[in-house]
């Protein structure tokens, strides 16, 4: 599945513990069955949306395009675990990061509503 662009619909309602934010990546962006459910391997398969041959993720996107997540109920999100949507924000950051200093360009955008 590849386009220009994409959006991924996130139901921060769901995300109530680690283990439930694994599993909303996990069903939603199509991460293979020996994903790790931790950060370092969101960060890893979340790398390689534009490389659908690495077979992190079944949602893909073009090389040069942008992945959006797009995350509903982001302040009840915040408010109820704080510290698993910080480290999303800080780990979606560090997958932009990670491509610039691989002279590739940026792959994710976050937008989230209340």
């Amino acid at each position: 599945m590849n386009s220009i662009s994409k959006v991924v619909e996130i139901d921060g309602s769901a995300v109530v513990n680690w283990s439930s934010f694994h599993d909303q990546f996990s069903t939603k962006m199509g991460f293979p069955a020996f994903y790790g459910r931790n950060g370092n391997a969101w960060i890893d398969c979340m790398t390689s949306v534009d490389c659908p041959e690495d077979g992190l993720s079944s949602v893909t996107v073009i090389k040069g395009a942008t992945l959006t997540l797009q995350v509903s109920e982001a302040s009840s999100w915040a408010t109820r675990r704080p510290e698993v949507w910080a480290a999303f924000q800080e780990m979606t950051a560090f997958v932009n990061w990670r491509r610039i200093e691989q002279n590739e360009g940026a792959v994710l955008a976050l937008s989230y509503y209340a």
